[in-house]
């Protein structure tokens, strides 16, 4: 009987809701369904529980439309409180989800986990002694700094720093001056207080060179900035490359072997070679299974892209 078995985990409280959870998952029944949503926002005890728990819930019960407003809401609370490793986390499950659904991902989700992963990605390409890569990383960060708002000193500091090593002082410049301002002089170290006073006091020439340009998958005429994510002629979103950040080509791309996700086929085997596990997955791919796909299979994998699966919509 689901409905007593519910009632007595609801007794246990907080340390019983996973198996509550599951018994929801298979009744399958809209009045047990509201129960458990109500204990979940404390309707009975006046105790909200872990957002998590409603994530789960919706989950189990195939609710995926739901589940994925859920995780984008969770994330964001993750990612203001600077735990930008478990925001990427549930958005890449969630993301991977709606995919094996055949459920369209939201815009929003889809955006949000490009910006983490661009994030995440900056360490290993600058370990990697790849300075450009990492800093026009940074650049699509600080962009969109007020997504990581625990850390806009940090990251605007690497991100100043980053570019003044790849040479793209005009931008290195901007981001300086901006940390210049009083809310953000007075959280700087010492150690690099001196050194970003100069680039702004002396900022030498502030004309940066002009991003290399790749052709877009959707048009072969039209030639796009390597970190531009839209194709100018089609306005097609063009999916990004998991080891750079940068938008993928039809002549190197592969396909991660554990998740799916696509890279740039050059770019990804010299990153494992250096790390041995896909930055978005984090599981250890060996080189032997990743392989270059043909451009006829390329451009066939991104047209499918385009087309509608099942919509976001669901019911709550």
């Amino acid at each position: 009987d689901y409905a007593k078995a519910l009632r007595l985990f609801l007794q246990c409280g907080e340390r019983a809701v996973d198996q509550a959870i599951e018994v929801v998952g298979r009744a399958r029944s809209d009045m047990l369904t509201h129960q458990l949503i109500d204990f979940l926002m404390g309707e009975s005890d006046g105790v909200p529980k872990d957002p998590n728990y409603i994530f789960r819930l919706y989950m189990a019960l195939g609710n995926y439309p739901q589940a994925a407003k859920t995780a984008v809401i969770i994330s964001r609370q993750e990612q203001e409180l600077g735990n930008y490793r478990v925001a990427h986390q549930i958005l890449f499950d969630t993301h991977k989800e709606l995919t094996a659904q055949k459920i369209r991902v939201p815009q929003e989700m889809a955006h949000n986990l490009m910006l983490l992963h661009s994030y995440v990605l900056v360490k290993p390409l600058s370990k990697m002694g790849d300075h450009l890569s990492a800093a026009r990383m940074l650049v699509r960060v600080a962009r969109n700094i007020s997504k990581f708002p625990m850390h806009v000193v940090p990251i605007v500091t690497s991100t100043v720093i980053e570019c003044h090593r790849a040479g793209l002082r005009g931008m290195a410049f901007e981001y300086a001056s901006m940390l210049m301002r009083p809310e953000y002089r007075s959280q700087l170290q010492d150690t690099y207080k001196r050194k970003l006073e100069a680039i702004v006091r002396k900022p030498g020439d502030k004309t940066d060179a002009d991003e290399p340009e790749t052709p877009s998958p959707y048009d072969p005429n039209a030639r796009v900035p390597e970190t531009v994510l839209e194709c100018p002629s089609t306005r097609n979103p063009i999916p990004y490359c998991v080891a750079t950040g940068r938008h993928i080509v039809l002549s190197d791309l592969t396909l991660c072997p554990s998740c799916s996700f696509p890279a740039s086929f050059s770019a990804f085997t010299k990153l494992i070679e250096s790390e041995g596990v896909c930055p978005m997955c984090s599981q250890e791919v060996p080189l032997a299974m990743v392989n270059r796909m043909e451009e006829a299979d390329a451009k066939e994998w991104t047209a499918k892209l385009l087309k509608k699966p099942a919509d976001e919509s669901g019911k709550s």
